[in-house]
């Protein structure tokens, strides 16, 4: 369906988003890498419980929610298929970013969830993560590479994946329960989003 012009009403208990959809088509040249004491590490078989509390710290402030709804038997059959890869920046020997690659598409690789936690945010650390991102996707037989960011995410992600390479092709509008209400996300996370009962 095509939204007319002109405003239209989002139900309370809702929240929409734009969403737009990114890509590259060829692999694009290397960035340098900004000064830092990172490391990333490859998690296989990730614990639900440790994905879920690193997407949470993650994502909680941009109202990540999808994963935080899957039940463990769907999350499981994402996370620990052969063709998904999660990664780990590690800061100090703590977990401090999160790095998920889905190749399942043949030729493609989907950046599924890529993000810092608040403290890395502005340090460098996602040039760095991004750098090793890029280097990962096209190490594989892909010819596209795609994410996607939204107007709930942090202000700069648009801007940042377009710096990096990718360019719109797509844009959407996402409505959806509020998380906040259900208790899939904290009342107080996202609060650049208002919650409307």
């Amino acid at each position: 369906m095509i939204l007319p012009d002109g405003y239209s009403d989002v139900p309370n208990g809702k929240i929409a988003a734009v969403v737009t959809h990114l890509e590259m088509t060829a692999r694009p040249p290397r960035r340098d890498d900004p000064a830092g004491a990172w490391s990333l590490r490859r998690v296989e078989q990730p614990g639900l419980d440790w994905f879920r509390g690193l997407y949470s710290r993650v994502g909680e402030d941009w109202l990540w929610f999808s994963r935080m709804r899957m039940s463990d038997a769907e999350l499981a059959a994402i996370l620990h298929a052969p063709l998904v890869e999660v990664y780990a920046l590690v800061e100090d020997d703590r977990d401090e970013g999160l790095l998920e690659l889905d190749f399942r598409q043949a030729g493609q690789c989907e950046l599924a969830f890529f993000g810092l936690t608040a403290s890395l945010i502005g340090t460098g650390a996602g040039r760095w993560l991004m750098n090793r991102a890029l280097e990962l996707a096209w190490s594989r037989p892909v010819n596209r590479v795609w994410v996607h960011t939204c107007t709930l995410d942090h202000p700069s992600a648009l801007s940042f994946y377009q710096r990096s390479g990718f360019r719109p092709f797509r844009r959407q509008v996402e409505i959806t329960d509020d998380p906040r209400l259900d208790g899939t996300a904290p009342r107080t996370a996202a609060k650049h989003v208002p919650v409307i009962e």
